[in-house]
This record gives C-alpha cells, sequence and structure tokens, in this order.
C-alpha cells in the first residue's frame, strides 16, 4: 500500500509566502490599539486631575486622538515607503543579474545551499530544480530572505495604523466622558486596564509565547502611566497652575 504524501503535515500552522507579512500587520495593529488605549487614556485622565469640567476633558481627548492618528499614520507611511523602496531595489537588482549573468547567479545559488548543510550535488540540484520553477523568487528568499507578496503598501500601512489608534482611544474616551464625575477616573482605570490586558494576551497568542508575562508588562505599564498623569494633573489643579 502506498501512502500519498501530505501537503500540509501542521494545519494548524501558517505556511507560505505573505504568512509573515500578515503576521507582523496583525501585530502592529494590536500594538497601534494599545499605543491610542495608553496614549488618550494618559491624557484624559491627567485633565480629569485638574478638572472636573466636561468641556477640558473633551477637547484634550480629542485632540490627542486625532493628533495620534494621524501621527501614527504618518510615522508608519514614511517607514514603510523607506522599506518598499529598498525592498524593491533589491528586487530589481537580482531582476537584473538574473538576466544578465544567469550562470553565475545559479552557482551563487549553489554555494547559498551547500553553506546551509547541503551536499555539493543535492545543492546544485534544489538550486537548478527552484531556477527552473521560479528564479526570482528562489534568489530573494535564499540570498535576502524576502517574498514579492510580502513588499508592503505604505498607504495600507498608514491606514491600518490610524484606524487602530483610533479603534484603541475611543475606548477610554468614551470611559472619561460617559460616567457620572465622581467615577470618571475609577472606571477610566478599570477599562483601560482590562483593554490592556487583552490587546497584551492577543499580542502573546499572535506571538506564539505565553500570555501572562507579556500581559502583565502591557497592564502594569499602562497603570503607571495613568497614575503618573493624573498625579501630575491633581498637582496642577490643586495648586492653581491650571
Amino acid at each position: 500500500m502506498t501512502l500519498e504524501p501530505s501537503p500540509v503535515l501542521h494545519p494548524n500552522e501558517p505556511h507560505g509566502p505573505g504568512i509573515a507579512g500578515r503576521l507582523n500587520w496583525l501585530r502592529a495593529g494590536v500594538l497601534g490599539a494599545n499605543d491610542g488605549i495608553v496614549s488618550v487614556a494618559a491624557i484624559v485622565v491627567g485633565v480629569a486631575g485638574a478638572t472636573s469640567a466636561i468641556a477640558p476633558i473633551l477637547t484634550a481627548g480629542t485632540a490627542g486622538l486625532v493628533g495620534g492618528a494621524i501621527s501614527m499614520a504618518l510615522g508608519e507611511y514614511v517607514s514603510v515607503s523607506s522599506q518598499r523602496d529598498s525592498q524593491h531595489a533589491l528586487i530589481a537588482k537580482e531582476r537584473r543579474e538574473l538576466a544578465e549573468m544567469p550562470a553565475e547567479e545559479l552557482l551563487e545559488l549553489t554555494a547559498l545551499y551547500e553553506a546551509k548543510g547541503l551536499s555539493s550535488g543535492t545543492a546544485k540540484k534544489v538550486a537548478e530544480e527552484l531556477t527552473a520553477h521560479d528564479a526570482l523568487s528562489a534568489h530573494l528568499e535564499a540570498e535576502l530572505g524576502i517574498h514579492e507578496e510580502d513588499v508592503a503598501s505604505p498607504w495600507q500601512a498608514a491606514g491600518a495604523s490610524a484606524l487602530a489608534f483610533f479603534i484603541g482611544a475611543v475606548l477610554p474616551m468614551l470611559a472619561i466622558l460617559l460616567p457620572p464625575a465622581p467615577a470618571r477616573v475609577p472606571v477610566t482605570f478599570a477599562a483601560v486596564l482590562i483593554a490592556l490586558a487583552i490587546t497584551g494576551a492577543v499580542s502573546a497568542r499572535i506571538g506564539g509565547s505565553p500570555w501572562l508575562r507579556p500581559t502583565l508588562r502591557v497592564v502594569i505599564g499602562g497603570a503607571i502611566a495613568l497614575a503618573a498623569t493624573f498625579l501630575i494633573g491633581t498637582l496642577l489643579g490643586t495648586t492653581g497652575v491650571v
């Protein structure tokens, strides 16, 4: 009885080109939401420590939400644009070399697989078969560790980053604005710390690591930020500076 080889040995594990990019996007979205939660929460809690008036809290929170989302989008756009330009330059260079010196490129690919531990004969056969299938992809992966599918769009990255920040920032805004004045700060603290615990656990899950330690780091860091800004706001309010 002949057993047919299974194309996927571990169905619960992601495989194939583009998976690294998708995981990075998902992780970036979680971290963007986390930034929105912490930064806007720190702003509104700090203002709430200085005054119970709703107008200054709403103004400061809205400014932090809009400014933070734009800043995240611009930062992501510039970063991904630079990375994309570099990747495109490397891809163009590799495509040109394959067109101008295919024999030398085949020898180079063979040498790379030999360096990874394959015998000379096996490395040559692997290099020849991969070159016949898709020479550019073979060289990009072996030489540079990239796939054409992993080249991100700066506009998509900017939009995703801004959206993630906005979604995260909405939570502390609602938590500080909806409850009555005496409960605003406690409710915001509780809502933000619960949300941070969720984002920390999700981020750990995406990275495949145990959830407890990264979740505690995120929650403790957020608690420190909120406590610090609330203390500063309270001191400014009680001393009459604002």
